[in-house]
């Protein structure tokens, strides 16, 4: 069996300059010519996962198959990749830390001293195998999140030096680093560059490529500026402007030859690649000119007086790609939930998941303009939740209907706490407690959501602690709503909706559809909204 391989992608002085995708990139690249790829990312974080943490903090979390809470990044890499990853694919300083110190309660170390050193490395290394056996993965693609000078990055660029001292033929490290340009000359500037690869130096690792992201194509005089200044061969500084659509990043660095000095370095055997497919779906995004307006209600895109849509990574994604896939090109706008009344200027209304009491009542607004206007609708998990809320109250006549998240008090406590998640609450167990993970439901016959799928059992990620109170249901089911989703002892209502002949598209799900969405098969309940949009 041939040696496993890692490739490191690390930041240069700034954040925010792509390293997800740009890691998620060069895995398709390479897994486009028969290669096993794996992802893990890194997060310098001490939260042992990303679950706790508000959006606007650090993006959206995206969940996995066996109920990891996991960084947005995880997301590209499915996407990108067309595969499902576990929890063994994401790594924070806290998960790593909680390994170590498990072991050492254990007796695993025998007696001896932990210590920062060698030991935090050491499980990073294990860890990164573990995942890599999972996936029987012979290429395992490591993204460390932050900046290359940040202290919390220092054990895990320890783990890159005592992998390249144990396998100084097996180990890449990629630089990925933004040039600003000067607006008065449009020249890009290569000093952050040459920074970050000598700060890198520092810590006794020097990069094998640098993926110099730029407003601008780089031209070959800075190139060999920053080859001659961060001891590298021009072949390895990589020109990657900004493009127009991310999908577009794979086919940009495979043209610029990145595969190949991979393949060089490492001693991969020179396979052809098939990225037709790929390059297929990017110049049909190109030549689309119709547009579908869809507004999505939330309130974790505002962080200051700028927009962070990082926070609905995988709605807006998932958009894209049932629109994609019918021949239009989406235009999606944050709509303020206090500001419901530009409503009418949407094809499509999202209400997107959450969690709290702040907006409710505007996203409820929202959600009734959306029913009454016959605009199509899509519920997401807390969105499903504020639709029923407002069915009560609107229909069923239960006036203050509500849910006991917002309201312990409420008359008529539509949405209520899972009994099982009730003494986790009262007893604040709230890491990683939640209904996680992928969850079997059947569907109803004859309705919207069976006729979108095709079938009627499915399997969806969840991430909630709150359901429909099932002493609700018979009242809500006669006054006209639909339960066409319930999980397979009946109990838990997975998806609710009003019948066709009632509205052309009104339907939430408990569960979060836009984390199975890929670029290449559009998730079915994305693809019915956006067709029900168009009409």
């Amino acid at each position: 069996m041939a040696k496993r391989k890692y490739i490191f992608v690390t930041g240069g002085v700034m954040s925010g300059v792509g390293k997800g995708v740009a890691t998620a990139s060069i895995g398709k690249i390479l897994q486009s010519r028969g290669h096993k790829i794996t992802a893990v990312k890194i997060d310098p974080y001490v939260n042992v996962d990303a679950g706790t943490m508000n959006p606007t903090e650090h993006g959206e979390v995206f969940v996995l198959d066996d109920g990891g809470e996991c960084d947005q990044d995880l997301g590209n890499y499915e996407r990108f990749l067309d595969r499902n990853f576990s929890r063994l694919n994401s790594l924070t300083t806290g998960s790593v830390y909680l390994s170590v110190i498990n072991k050492e309660r254990a007796l695993k170390y025998k007696g001896r001293c932990v210590e920062v050193v060698p030991h935090i490395p050491l499980q990073v290394i294990e860890d990164l195998n573990a995942a890599a056996d999972h996936d029987k993965a012979d290429i395992v693609l490591v993204e460390i999140g932050g900046t290359v000078g940040e202290y919390q990055n220092i054990l895990f660029l320890e783990t890159i030096r005592f992998l390249k001292l144990a396998h100084p033929d097996d180990v890449i490290t990629i630089l990925v680093s933004y040039l600003p340009m000067r607006n008065r000359d449009n020249e890009l500037k290569t000093k952050p560059t040459q920074y970050a690869v000598r700060t890198l130096n520092s810590t006794g690792i020097q990069p094998d490529m640098i993926l110099a992201r730029a407003p601008l194509p780089l031209d070959n005089k800075r190139r060999e500026k920053i080859a001659l200044n961060c001891n590298l061969s021009i072949e390895d500084v990589i020109s990657a402007p900004e493009v127009d659509d991310v999908y577009e990043i794979p086919i940009q660095l495979d043209k610029a030859g990145v595969a190949d000095r991979l393949s060089k370095k490492l001693g991969l055997t020179k396979r052809k690649r098939d990225m037709k497919e790929w390059t297929r779906f990017v110049g049909k995004i190109k030549r689309l000119k119709k547009e579908v307006r869809i507004g999505i209600v939330g309130k974790y895109f505002g962080t200051g007086d700028f927009i962070l849509s990082d926070s609905y990574l995988s709605v807006i994604e998932s958009v894209k790609y049932a629109s994609y896939a019918l021949g239009v090109k989406p235009k999606i706008d944050w709509v303020d939930a206090g500001k419901w009344k530009t409503l009418n200027q949407y094809d499509g209304i999202i209400v997107p998941g959450g969690f709290g009491s702040r907006d409710i009542e505007g996203k409820i607004r929202a959600i009734r303009y959306a029913r009454e206007k016959k605009v199509p609708f899509l519920g997401l998990c807390y969105g499903m939740q504020l639709a029923t809320i407002e069915f009560a109250r609107n229909v069923a006549g239960l006036r203050g209907a509500n849910s006991t998240e917002i309201d312990k008090k409420t008359r008529y406590p539509v949405i209520d706490v899972i009994p099982d998640q009730k003494e986790k609450l009262e007893k604040a167990k709230y890491g990683g407690t939640m209904r996680l993970g992928a969850y079997p439901a059947v569907l109803g016959r004859e309705t919207i959501a069976a006729n979108a799928y095709g079938k009627r059992k499915i399997s969806e990620r969840h991430r909630h602690r709150y359901e429909v109170n099932p002493e609700y249901i018979k009242k809500l089911e006669s006054k006209g709503l639909v339960f066409s989703g319930k999980s397979p002892d009946g109990i838990l209502m997975e998806i609710a909706e009003l019948p066709k002949k009632k509205h052309p598209f009104f339907l939430g799900t408990q569960f979060h559809p836009e984390l199975k969405s890929r670029p290449m098969s559009p998730h079915p309940l994305f693809l019915a909204f956006i067709k029900a949009a168009l009409k």
